[in-house]
């Protein structure tokens, strides 16, 4: 296990040099000049150019390339265009509101996901059946940005429960985690559904009910246990999903994260930003596919890594 972590730890280092060439070519793609955002509309060509040459926009592509990827190797992400400060620290200040934002969605998710799962699996085809199907449909087909409206009408507007945006307690993490959620709690309750029918008719639960054993015991001892490789697959995809895709959310509701920290360095044509923050999303997204795997590990002894 060990040397199967260092491999992948290795491993990282071209995946985000790609990353980090992808972001970078691309983003010089998009129309706009960024020194003109910066330096506004009544700036002159003198000034513009300036900007430009404070920058490093004047040098050709291939050189702008080398200069960031060195100073990657000494895992500097430069510093923002609109505020001067080091991205690193940007990123350092919005970072723990993504991650509550995340852990708290991806925990209401389970929560509910998979004891839906099972339930639905238990009664296959009846009217439990078909009610969990049909919420599942329905959180995977509602935009975020909708259903994020949505609720700030409902709890924010007409009911006054809740926070209609921004942070500072437990109450204003609801609205977002819920709206994050229900889409992730969708994908976990069809898989826990489809994988816990699979198992519930194998041999092994057919051995544990003959000895007489009770079906809860059977269904959470035997069959979801065996059942959760797969579970456990689609929750770590959804966790770094929701890690860099959080981006409509924290717009909707004002939330001070990665995702709306994106929106408004795209906005202003702020690269170092831009790609700092992606590149921080594909270092997570990367370090939670390899939590998942050590996890295959210890919910399944045969499983080793040689």
């Amino acid at each position: 296990m060990f040397n199967f972590i260092i491999k992948r730890l290795l491993a990282m280092i071209p995946v985000l040099i790609g990353i980090s060439l992808l972001l970078f070519f691309m983003l010089r793609m998009l129309p706009g000049d960024p020194a003109q955002v910066l330096a506004g509309q009544m700036a002159s060509a003198e000034e513009i150019e300036t900007i430009r040459r404070q920058l490093g926009l004047d040098r050709p592509i291939y050189e702008q390339y080398l200069s960031y990827l060195s100073r990657l190797a000494h895992l500097d992400l430069g510093r923002s265009a609109r505020t001067q400060n080091p991205v690193i620290e940007e990123v350092w200040a919005r970072l723990p509101n993504t991650m509550l934002l995340a852990v708290a969605a991806i925990s209401l998710a389970c929560l509910f996901g998979i004891p839906a799962g099972v339930v639905s699996a238990m009664r296959p085809y009846t009217w439990v059946d078909y009610l969990v199907t049909m919420a599942s449909l329905f959180g995977i087909s509602m935009p975020v940005f909708w259903l994020g409206i949505m609720l700030v009408v409902v709890f924010s507007v007409i009911l006054k429960w809740l926070p209609a945006g921004g942070t500072g307690s437990w109450q204003h993490v609801i609205l977002p985690s819920v709206t994050l959620a229900s889409f992730v709690v969708a994908f976990i309750a069809r898989m826990t559904r489809s994988t816990m029918l699979e198992t519930l008719n194998q041999d092994y639960t057919t051995t544990a009910r003959s000895k007489g054993l009770k079906e809860n015991v059977v269904v959470i001892k035997h069959a979801l246990k065996n059942a959760l490789i797969p579970i456990v697959t689609v929750v770590g995809l959804q966790f770094g999903l929701l890690l860099g895709g959080a981006v409509l959310t924290e717009t909707v509701f004002a939330w001070p994260g990665l995702g709306r920290l994106i929106v408004d360095s795209i906005l202003a044509r702020d690269y170092p930003v831009i790609q700092g923050t992606i590149l921080i999303f594909g270092l997570l997204y990367i370090l939670v596919n390899l939590a998942v795997d050590i996890l295959y590990a210890l919910i399944d002894p045969r499983i080793r890594y040689d």
